[in-house]
């Protein structure tokens, strides 16, 4: 006889089955947190569906093989992946971190994170969602570790390991979206049960059918063998809902482009605009306005924003090419014509100095200033 709905225990009581057998099967991992934001997040790339040490050494051999993070930005998926080859899907992770760093260089011109810590903790976790190439689980790890948040990150094997204790549906497994859990969890233990959970996880994609995952699952709840496969199968393939149609589908894209819209980084390099579409202005530019939105008249007004304008271009005429005539043959040069003998007497005349003029002296004689320091004073 099946057990009543009302015997079944909740998430609240599976949750604290849970972290009392992961507690007992695996030693809790304390994350670094003096990283810098932007390691932090690459590290994060990682270590998702990933062995901490494995992930550590990884991201180590990343740091040290290239000269900066400029030059992982522009190195190939494969070269990569090459150099993250112990990884479980070294391609998703090198794919990740291109991402994330061609997303920060486009958006601040430097390879920092660190001006999204001085302020709330949403504010840097809208941060950490505008950079393409950041999952949930890098969002939640960050979020959790340098900003000091309440969060618990999931990856594929976390997800999988909660819906093989029953604590999600199956819903759940398949969406990938698992809301709600942090409340279940007291702050104090958040991060020792987010890293028991993710070694649990770990061992639930690498070997499904050992003994330490049986020994967990039948410490939490007896009755998840009706979800575990046969042996020698592996766990389904998630298989996520199809998009939303008609008014459903307009308003999500309508609700993402504005979005991204509202945070596009600035710079030549920026994503594309729309022709005509004028950005928000800064916060704080603009006239001073009163409380019901009314400009303060006589307020000075701010910079104006940035206009892109379409790129209406000429049309080019491409005119026909005319045949080159032969050039002409050069025409001979005129000798010059030959001058006439000077006669001897306009010679000797030249020659004799006038009258009135001293001849010079020889250029053996006494030079001028001699003959200037010789003379007398009046």
């Amino acid at each position: 006889m099946s057990t009543s709905k009302s015997q079944q225990p909740n998430r609240q009581q599976l949750i604290a089955k849970m972290h009392k057998a992961l507690r007992a099967q695996y030693k809790p991992v304390t994350p670094n947190t003096t990283r810098p934001m932007l390691e932090q997040v690459l590290y994060a790339c990682c270590l998702e569906n990933a062995p901490y040490d494995v992930a550590e050494k990884a991201l180590q051999r990343l740091l040290q093989g290239y000269f900066d993070l400029n030059e992982v930005r522009v190195t190939t998926v494969v070269e990569l992946a090459e150099t993250l080859h112990d990884l479980p899907d070294p391609a998703r992770a090198a794919l990740a971190l291109r991402r994330v760093l061609q997303s920060v260089f486009e958006s601040s011109y430097a390879f920092t994170l660190e001006n999204a810590k001085k302020h709330s903790i949403a504010h840097g976790i809208k941060t950490l969602e505008h950079l393409h190439g950041a999952t949930p689980f890098v969002v939640n790890f960050v979020a959790s570790t340098t900003l000091g948040g309440h969060f618990v990150p999931l990856d594929h094997g976390a997800i999988a390991a909660l819906y093989l204790a029953g604590v999600i549906p199956l819903e759940d497994y398949h969406s990938g979206n698992v809301a709600g859990l942090d409340r279940l969890i007291a702050k104090k233990s958040g991060i020792e049960f987010s890293s028991l959970l993710h070694q649990f996880g770990v061992d639930v994609l690498t070997n499904l059918h050992g003994a330490a995952v049986k020994r967990v699952l039948q410490a939490v709840n007896p009755a998840a063998r009706d979800r575990f496969p046969k042996r020698g199968e592996p766990l389904p393939a998630p298989t996520p809902p199809p998009p939303a149609t008609g008014k459903q589908a307009q308003k999500a894209a309508d609700a993402a482009r504005s979005a991204a819209e509202e945070h596009r980084p600035a710079g030549p390099q920026a994503a594309a605009r729309p022709a005509g579409k004028t950005p928000l202005p800064p916060p704080g530019s603009g006239p001073k306005r009163t409380a019901d939105g009314k400009p303060i008249p006589g307020s000075k007004p701010g910079p104006k924003p940035f206009v892109v304008k379409p790129n209406a271009a000429k049309p080019l005429t491409i005119k026909p090419q005319v045949e080159a005539a032969p050039p002409a043959k050069p025409e001979p040069k005129k000798a010059p014509p030959a001058k006439k003998p000077a006669k001897p007497e306009a010679a000797a005349r030249k020659k004799a100095p006038k009258a009135g003029k001293v001849a010079s002296k020889p250029a053996g004689g006494p030079r001028h200033s001699t003959q200037l320091a010789r003379k007398k004073p009046r």
